[in-house]
């Protein structure tokens, strides 16, 4: 089996941690369980050289270091106008091999300051690049990042499009897989009928070693640069066995809302207030899941034929939290998870597969009953919104409220 994590950031990028180093990256992707990741930032001129000291090639557009595999990846920024429109939206760039991503950098190089950042604004249009990349390589895909994310992709409420052809024209066929991002998950996805076509993954968009893999994907058996290429353009189910998700309640835009006001609002009641804050009457950041609402040609629940299964888990790390009762990067939380990774083998073996009955006098009470909780949904939760990271907790007694209807 192989966990790939196929959307992560380097130092280099903004309000990313020092420790993205490919050293370091690659010690915390074996904590995990993570067997491929994608190598991030390779735009970046002193990112890039990073990645030809590190990386050894292993072939097939695989490279390797210390036992994990990275594929050449980056994701950038286009931010352009059509129709009259500013459009902003992020996409990652895949390519098999350096010489290609040297080509792909001397093109971009032309609508950016490459150095600036590990993921570049980039000021042409997606179509445009998308055109631009295929004549440099045939082996190089694309994919649209975290679709609904509210300011920077595809479905953006703020500067997206509302449908993949007006964005995509006759390139709409020329891509395969989109990333549904942390707010929302396959469920929410399935009720848009056009995605049906296109494989829908799942990534950490990791800024820090610890956040890697809080979404993943789950293949059968291990995969090269094509194969993997292969798999996603196929919608193989076969060989892609799940996602792994993060509770689309716990991203920073699933509801809408107002952070300066402290406001959180679900879509209805967005919609009762005709999108407006409650407290200051400036507009709300229309999240994800109101934004899946507009677009949507399917009821709630419904799940298409053929589809990619997926599993909804919570970070190893903020179990251990939760049942300390302290915070997630505490030394007591770290020293145990790393205690528990040792004995069990990664932090993905303990969550997905480690009997609960093995738990028993070697894992702190309250972590076995979190992990139980978690893997029966058992969970509470109060939705994120407008850049506000939401909450899912194991071991409350009451649900917190999840909007604030008394304003109204």
């Amino acid at each position: 089996m192989l966990i790939a994590d196929l959307h992560i950031h380097s130092r280099y990028s903004r309000a990313t941690s020092k420790e993205m180093i490919i050293p370091k990256i690659a010690e915390y992707a074996k904590l995990k369980g993570i067997g491929m990741l994608g190598s991030a930032d390779f735009t970046h001129p002193e990112w890039l050289q990073e990645l030809k000291k590190d990386l050894k090639e292993a072939g097939n557009g695989v490279f390797e270091y210390d036992g994990v595999k990275f594929i050449l990846n980056v994701e950038v920024n286009n931010i352009y106008s059509r129709n009259g429109k500013g459009r902003r939206m992020h996409n990652i760039i895949f390519a098999p091999d350096f010489n290609t991503v040297d080509k792909i950098n001397t093109y971009l190089g032309k609508y950016g300051k490459l150095q600036s950042d590990g993921r570049p604004i980039l000021t042409f249009d997606t179509y445009d690049m998308f055109k631009a990349l295929l004549d440099i390589s045939e082996d190089i895909f694309l994919i649209p990042a975290h679709i609904w994310t509210p300011w920077y992709s595809l479905f953006g409420s703020n500067s997206g499009f509302d449908t993949i052809e007006e964005c995509f024209g006759d390139l709409s066929d020329a891509f395969f897989a989109v990333e549904t991002g942390l707010s929302s998950d396959p469920a929410m996805n399935w009720r848009l009928s056009a995605l049906d076509k296109y494989t829908l993954v799942s990534n950490s968009d990791a800024h820090s070693p610890t956040r890697l893999g809080r979404e993943a994907n789950v293949f059968k058996n291990d995969l090269d640069y094509y194969g993997l290429r292969d798999v996603l353009k196929n919608k193989d189910r076969e060989q892609f066995l799940y996602t792994i998700e993060f509770y689309p309640e716990e991203g920073k835009y699933h509801y809408d809302g107002h952070r300066k006001c402290d406001v959180r609002l679900a879509p209805q009641e967005a919609r009762f207030n005709n999108n407006i804050c409650p407290v200051c009457s400036r507009t709300l950041t229309i999240g994800v899941l109101h934004r899946i609402e507009v677009l949507a040609d399917r009821e709630e629940g419904t799940t298409p034929q053929g589809v990619i299964p997926y599993r909804s888990l919570i970070p190893l790390e903020e179990v251990i939290a939760e049942a300390f009762g302290c915070g997630r990067d505490t030394v007591a939380v770290k020293n145990e998870y790393r205690k528990l990774c040792a004995e069990f083998g990664s932090e993905f073996e303990i969550l997905l597969n480690v009997p609960i009955e093995t738990f028993k006098g070697s894992v702190h009470e309250r972590i076995a009953l979190g992990i139980d909780r978690m893997r029966r949904g058992d969970c509470i939760i109060n939705p994120g919104y407008d850049g506000e990271f939401g909450t899912v907790r194991l071991f409350e007694e009451e649900k917190p409220k999840e909007s604030q209807l008394g304003l109204f």
